[in-house]
């Protein structure tokens, strides 16, 4: 049977991992193309809308892990499996490869459709889209990405945050996943329309500051605030 091609907007780095319960950790970056989902902060639409798929190349596993290879030196290190969502691609050979080489795979997902290779994964971010995205949250397509994941990968949960009504989301999820680690981020407010947009910084780090006391006086003192590490130190910047 002909191997199904992947579509990828970018591969990148090394660098670091800017956000959740990776964060910091060396990564290398494979971001596919195409989404399911159409936030309204969306901050990589060049990998979900359709006006970019001209820039999606369909690529083999073996010609992705080519790339990966060279980036990083064949030294063995996680590579992040991010998008749009990554979760309609067919990537289940693309991590057997890498895994027989010593890599590690996160793959970050909103939790809207579940594979069976979930469970291939060492680290599965889940990360549902609150009020403020513009898109309605399925509860049982969740659960089923956790079911598919099985006992393989550390399963956590990542929600940005914007304003009441997404903490409120953010606590209710909680609650119905009360197994899951849970990190919250404040959100990106001026997403790039060009890839040299300047962000809001100052509103960002007041976002977090509310954050963190809107956590600490409700004494939710299971969850775990962090910024996006990458937004803090390249803004809009597309590639680290």
């Amino acid at each position: 049977m002909r191997e199904q091609k992947i579509r990828v907007s970018e591969i990148f780095g090394p660098t670091i991992q800017g956000e959740g319960p990776l964060c910091g950790l060396p990564t290398v970056f494979v971001r596919t193309g195409g989404c399911d989902y159409r936030c309204s902060w969306c901050d990589t639409l060049h990998a979900v809308d359709s006006a970019y798929r001209d820039e999606w190349a369909p690529m083999a596993a073996d010609e992705i892990w080519a790339k990966v290879e060279a980036l990083s030196g064949r030294r063995p290190l996680t590579v992040s499996l991010s998008g749009g969502n990554p979760a309609i691609q067919p990537l289940a050979p693309l991590i057997g490869r890498g895994k027989r080489d010593g890599y590690r795979f996160a793959l970050e997902t909103q939790g809207s459709i579940a594979q069976d290779w979930f469970s291939a994964l060492d680290h599965l971010i889940l990360s549902p889209k609150p009020p403020s995205s513009g898109m309605g949250f399925d509860e049982a397509a969740l659960r089923d990405c956790v079911k598919a994941a099985g006992d393989g990968p550390e399963i956590a949960m990542k929600i940005v945050i914007f304003d009441e009504g997404d903490y409120a989301f953010a606590k209710s999820v909680a609650r119905s996943f009360e197994t899951l680690p849970v990190f919250l981020q404040p959100g990106n407010h001026t997403p790039p329309v060009n890839d040299d947009d300047r962000i809001d910084l100052d509103g960002i780090l007041n976002r977090m500051r509310w954050l963190v006391d809107r956590v600490t006086s409700d004494r939710w003192f299971g969850a775990r605030v962090l910024p996006q590490l990458h937004v803090l130190m390249w803004g809009n910047m597309r590639g680290v």
